[in-house]
């Protein structure tokens, strides 16, 4: 479960937090009692901010993939300007 720091606290205490951060989850920072920041592990950052496959192979798993999208072969319509 994530903790909730005073910035006075946490900048005192960085370390800890950082510690926690890691072996606990995120760490939550408040300013004058409003949130104002979060603390991760970078190994969660790198999990948030990697895609785990690339879009390309995204799109080849889709079960769209070989869907095949006509066109409207119609005129378009008048319009009066």
């Amino acid at each position: 479960m994530s903790r909730t720091w005073q910035l006075q606290e946490a900048k005192n205490k960085l370390s800890e937090v950082i510690t926690c951060a890691q072996e606990e989850g995120p760490q939550r920072i408040t300013r004058r009692g409003e949130n104002a920041a979060v603390v991760i592990s970078a190994e969660d950052y790198e999990r948030m901010t990697q895609p785990e496959e690339s879009l390309v192979e995204f799109i080849r798993k889709s079960p769209l993939r070989g869907l095949a999208i006509e066109r409207s072969k119609d005129l378009p319509r008048k319009v009066k300007l």
